[in-house]
């Protein structure tokens, strides 16, 4: 059996289910030098492989999970059960895998999984490639100050319970989410909604109190502003849950056993054109290994996500390489960076911060971690976001610059290799989503490059909700951050700076000019001419650029490895929803 990404053809004759993980172990120059590539080093458990490191670091300590090497070794032992796990299926039934149940998916709350509330609940207007486009309302104008929206709503649609969709289920629902004002504030078209109007059954009327810009792009996002039947409405509101969920999109959810799985089927009721996927089963598994065996044995069909949340650089790379299953990667969806807290003891010097740009080899990031598949970042977002292509100045790695900014901050490198001011430590933290494994493994290559100019970082992982919660403390140097993509980038993103559990919020407000800041993010937002506009987006990424609040690693790819039969895989604007609608089975 050939290791596709080793050098030499090696053979396993043991059982997989005997080795339990893999440690790529390289500790020191002369390790890395004594081990030929393609060497394997057998005992009872471990397996020690070197694998190539010409772009990662010199010698690093770097451990791949069971999952990532399966791929490699038992391709072809794991053919028959795939065949018997595939025909046990229905023809047109997808099996799609996720570590996350798909919780509570009420279109106007947010624990749910947006793929899945994207999967049965609409908009009025959905965000493509091309722009905003119609969805529930076919068509709409717009008045000359630019505060009224009429749209014009699809004739003969009814919600999956048979209710019609019309201009006052509209109101109702847009109501619902405007009275819901404190879960919704990070949006900021919630607040600058004046008045609803249901003119008749066809016409429904949006008046804001200032002619705000983003309006159509973010009525067209995955929530709040979706529309649920009605009928399951609980005392007129959907604030505290709903009766249940019935939209008008391609799928009904049939069946939801939590932390287990969920089944969607076709919307026999749906206006649009029928998914040709009848079926599709959301199967939770939590354990990443436990995925990708599934994946081999036949037993799912896609895998789908971005920023490693799914799969993690090295067994995409190792899968793609294998040639059994079909493998894509969207364009850039987002950025990927580290938020650095300007209101903490250390970081909120400027010269900290600075040197922490010129510290970071993000190449090894991006060509070691994550394969090639994302590109480095300079700025915080790409010059493709709109508004967003401006000259800002290129920071890269430059190991002598970083140790002058800090002696030049007073820090004085020790016999220990860090550095001390007054006896202090520069000592930080960098936290992350612990179900995450990209994350830590990025964060672990940011600690050996900072310990080089004599910078201790403790690497903190925390599970999803502790690690939210952090962020509306502040209680943090440095966090993990993305950026959300397309179509919320620039202007929610950059919205959502002034909302205060927000961990962007909590680390700028050490800046001297952060009232400055929200007032001119708050600006732009109604700002209806377009060339004012882009001065003054200008203004804002320029100024967060030269303060050093991020930390830009590369921008963010979604991944997609799938069943070979499996046609029709792509990709939606919104990095967070699934286009199953689009996918179908060849015969």
């Amino acid at each position: 059996m050939s290791l596709f990404f080793y050098e030499k053809t090696l053979y396993f004759p043991f059982l997989y289910a005997n080795i339990q993980f893999v440690i790529i172990s390289i500790n020191n120059r002369n390790d890395y030098d004594n081990v030929e590539l393609g060497e394997v080093h057998m005992s009872d458990q471990p397996v020690y492989i070197k694998k190539k490191y010409e772009k990662r670091h010199p010698y690093v300590t770097y451990t791949l999970m069971l999952f990532s090497v399966m791929v490699c070794f038992l391709l072809a032992s794991c053919s028959e059960n795939k065949a018997s796990s595939s025909n046990d299926r229905e023809e047109d039934e997808l099996v799609y895998a996720s570590t996350k149940d798909i919780r509570d998916i009420n279109p106007h709350l947010y624990g749910g999984e947006m793929a899945a509330q994207n999967m049965v609940f609409e908009s009025l207007v959905v965000n493509t490639e091309k722009g905003v486009q119609p969805a529930l309302a076919k068509s709409w104008d717009i008045s000359k100050d630019g505060r009224t929206y009429t749209f014009h709503l699809r004739k003969g649609v009814t919600f999956s319970d048979g209710e019609p969709f019309n201009a006052k289920a509209v109101k109702l629902n847009i109501d619902a989410v405007v009275k819901n004002i404190e879960k919704n504030a990070w949006l900021n078209l919630v607040s600058e909604i004046k008045s609803t109007k249901a003119v008749d059954d066809d016409t429904f009327v949006l008046t804001l109190k200032e002619p705000y810009y983003p309006t159509l792009e973010e009525l067209g996002l995955t929530r709040p502003f979706r529309f649920i039947s009605p009928k399951s409405f609980i005392d007129g509101t959907t604030a505290k849950g709903v009766k249940s969920y019935e939209g008008t999109g391609p799928y009904v959810l049939k069946e939801h056993k939590k932390n287990q799985y969920a089944v969607f089927e076709m919307n026999d009721h749906y206006w649009g054109q029928k998914p040709k996927i009848s079926t599709v089963k959301w199967k939770v598994m939590p354990d990443h290994q436990t995925i990708l065996l599934a994946l081999q044995k036949g037993e799912i069909d896609l895998l789908f996500g971005a920023d490693g949340d799914m799969i993690d650089g090295d067994s995409f790379q190792a899968l793609k390489e294998a040639g059994q299953y079909g493998v894509t990667v969207s364009p850039p969806v987002g950025s990927r960076s580290i938020v650095i807290n300007s209101n903490q003891p250390i970081t909120k010097d400027p010269k900290i911060r600075e040197a922490f740009q010129y510290a970071i080899q993000k190449d090894m990031i991006t060509e070691g971690i994550l394969n090639g598949t994302e590109k480095v970042a300079h700025t915080l977002l790409a010059p493709s976001v709109p508004y967003a292509d401006i000259p800002l100045k290129k920071k890269t790695y430059q190991k002598k610059k970083a140790e002058a900014i800090l002696d030049e901050a007073g820090w004085r490198m020790k016999e220990d290799g860090y550095r001390y001011q007054n006896g202090k430590l520069l000592s930080v933290a960098i936290y992350y989503n612990s179900d995450n494994a990209g994350e830590r493994t990025i964060s672990e290559s940011i600690q050996q490059d900072f310990k080089q100019v004599g910078i201790k970082l403790d690497i903190r992982g925390e599970e999803k909700q502790a690690f939210l919660d952090r962020q509306k403390t502040g209680k943090f140097d440095l966090m993990y951050s993305l950026s959300w993509g397309l179509p919320y980038d620039p202007q929610t993103y950059v919205s959502s700076f002034r909302v205060a559990s927000h961990a962007d919020y909590q680390a700028q407000l050490g800046l001297k000019k952060k009232k400055w800041l929200d007032e001119k993010i708050t600006e732009v937002l109604v700002e209806p001419d377009e060339q004012k506009r882009k001065q003054m987006y200008q203004e804002i990424l320029t100024y967060i650029h030269d303060e050093n609040v991020y930390l830009p690693i590369s921008y963010s790819v979604t991944k997609a490895v799938y069943n070979k039969r499996l046609k029709g895989v792509g990709f939606h604007v919104s990095q967070y929803e699934i286009p199953f609608d689009r996918m179908y089975f060849a015969s």
